[in-house]
Order: structure tokens, then sequence, then C-alpha cells
């Protein structure tokens, strides 16, 4: 089962080309941009009943989004080709060969399902098969279920078959279209064996602000690092993990996005991902954020691409390994790479290269 991320959540204030100082302590909620359920909006049949949003896997119902509306693709009413779903044809049980009233066998080897929608993009769980009702939760890309039974319901594009999953403490209907058969497991999450920088394999880059960094790696961020790299380079995971949070709010032509003071601190787009070993990785000044929250993601898998988003004075990447506080601004703790010689702790003007490389 994967880790429950808890409802609260600290972000820490950084920089190396991020300048000193803080805004202060802000509450996730007011760094996590709009909130609140999902509204469905009618969009081409290639969306499907699929949602981008920024949401948990263990939630009970969708949480923040991150400035795209939620899809469930085409919806008909009345002779339109939706199907009646009150009395839906239904085939129960992992069997290949179980079937209700002429319904559609499940396919062979389908005790579970896992989502094929795109980065970005979660899965809206039904509590029928139709999007009528709103949903009761939603599945983040590769995100693996059991599947309970097939039914019939109603038709999005040219498809009429939903499955009836469970996931933690989510169950309902999901169209087929988005899922695929699946014999995997759910990822476990185990404490990493070591962490490794967090550039893609055989980058270089230069540290241009090490530990306890005489410009802003003091303090809460004394265990930073900062990276001297252009902007758009991926920024990839330090090991295995669960996405915690994003932000991904601050856009082009935004006041805060090329960089700013003090009054930008809240709007960095970044990601923060939960280890086995409880700790949390952080990942800021983001021009792009690529993961949702609750996605697991291996090492070595991009979760963003740098720029310099935020209190910022220029383009770099800010990492560090902090505590899990459940506060913002949590205390970063000590972080060595397995792939830096030596101890592992890269100095303020070292270039280090990447072997990142699962």
């Amino acid at each position: 089962m994967r880790r429950r991320a808890p409802i609260a959540f600290l972000l820490a204030a950084s920089c190396s080309a991020s300048p000193p100082g803080g805004a202060g302590d802000e509450s996730w909620g007011e760094l996590s941009g709009t909130s609140g359920d999902q509204v469905d909006v009618s969009t081409d049949a290639s969306t499907g009943d699929a949602s981008p949003t920024s949401t948990s896997l263990t939630s009970a119902s969708p949480t923040s989004t991150t400035g795209s509306a939620a899809s469930d693709g085409p919806q008909t009413t009345g002779d339109g080709g939706t199907t009646d779903t009150s009395g839906a044809e239904q085939t129960t049980g992992s069997s290949g060969d179980s079937t209700s009233d002429g319904g559609v066998p499940l396919p062979p080897d389908c005790p579970r399902v896992k989502v094929t929608v795109m980065p970005g993009n979660t899965l809206n769980v039904r509590p029928t098969p139709s999007t009528a009702g709103e949903p009761v939760g939603a599945l983040v890309p590769g995100a693996i279920a059991d599947v309970l039974s097939l039914v019939h319901g109603e038709v999005i594009g040219d498809e009429d078959l939903w499955f009836e999953i469970a996931k933690d403490d989510i169950s309902g209907f999901v169209l087929a279209t988005y899922v695929e058969c699946t014999t995997e497991e759910a990822p476990q999450l185990e404490p990493p064996a070591a962490y490794w920088l967090p550039l893609e394999c055989g980058k270089q880059a230069k540290i241009s602000q090490g530990n306890f960094g005489n410009y802003s790696h003091q303090g809460k961020a004394a265990y930073a690092f900062d990276f001297a790299i252009p902007l758009n380079t991926p920024m990839v995971a330090m090991a295995d993990g669960i996405v915690l949070h994003t932000y991904a709010e601050t856009m082009p032509g935004d006041a805060c996005y090329d960089g700013g003071g003090e009054e930008c601190f809240p709007y960095a787009n970044l990601v923060i991902l939960l280890h086995g070993d409880g700790s949390t990785t952080l990942y800021k000044h983001l021009n792009a954020v690529n993961v949702v929250d609750g996605e697991f993601v291996p090492r070595g898998d991009i979760v963003g691409l740098s720029g310099s988003t935020g209190y910022s004075t220029g383009p770099h990447a800010h990492t560090m390994r902090m505590e899990n506080c459940g506060a913002t601004n949590c205390q970063s703790v000590a972080l060595a790479f397995a792939d830096v010689a030596g101890d592992g702790v890269p100095d303020t003007g070292q270039t280090v290269t990447s072997m990142n490389c699962p």
C-alpha cells in the first residue's frame, strides 16, 4: 500500500541565487492555489474521464487544482448514446469467465488495472459508471487499483465499459479507456539505500551555493544545494518517492516567473517528494512541474524543469532534504550524494556529474 500523504505540509525557504530571508511561515493551503472539488468540463474525446488536477492517491475526494479544469470527454443525454446505468450489466470476480446476464467477461489476467492517463492528469473515480455524479476521488498516472467488476455504462467516445475498482479508501468506477489490465502489485515505498544528484544521467553542473552558504543557506536551509543550470533543465528524483505536494501556478508573464524579491517567496513552483525513510526532498524554482500529488516517482524520473520562479535572483535549481514536519519551512537535514566523490557533499564552486542512472 502507498503511504498516506499528511494533511498539512511545510515548504522550506531557499535559494542560491535565492535571496536570504523569507516571507515567514505559510501553510500548505496558502501555497497550493485553488482548492475544492473538481468541476467537469466537456472537452475533446481524447481526454476522456481524466482530469488535470493535483490530488492525493489516498484522498476520498479530489483536492487542489493547478490551473486546469477537470474533464470527462463529450457528454450526451437522452438519445445521444448514453447508456442507462441504473441497471448496468455487470461481471464480477477475478475469473476471466465470470459474467452476468450477457455482460462482458473480465479480461484474463486482470486482477488489477493501471491508470494510463498522461503525466499531469488524474483519472476521476465515479460513484456510478457515468459522469452524472461528482467524482468520489481520483487516481494519478501509474496508480494500480484492484478490479471488482466490469460493467456497461455511459458511452464516452466509443467506450461504454467501466471498471469497478478499489484503491486504498477510494472505490467506484473508472472508464476502461484510461486503464489497462495488469498483474503488477502497487509499488512499495522502501527506505532509499542512497540519494543521488537531482540531474539526469551524465549531466554536469556547478554548485553555486552549498551547505551553510553565506548568501541564504543558513538556519532551516543550512543543508541546501543550489545548482547553476540553464532554464528548463530536467530535474529528477533523488530517490524513489511519492509526491506530497506540488505548486505550479506561476506562469510565463506572471510577476514572479523570472524571479523577484521577498514578495515572490510564496510563488516558486516546486515539488516535494516523500521517501521511505520518512524524510522529504524539495525541488524548487521550477518552470514546469511534471508530476501530480500522490504519484509514485522512481529514482531518476523527471519531476520538473528548472527555472527562476519565486524569490530568486536568476536561473538555478534549489534542492534539499528536509524533515517531514507538517508545517512550512521544515528543517533541512544532512544529505550526501552517492555519485559525489569523497564524503558525498559537494562544496560551493564544485562541478559535479550525475550518475543518477537507474
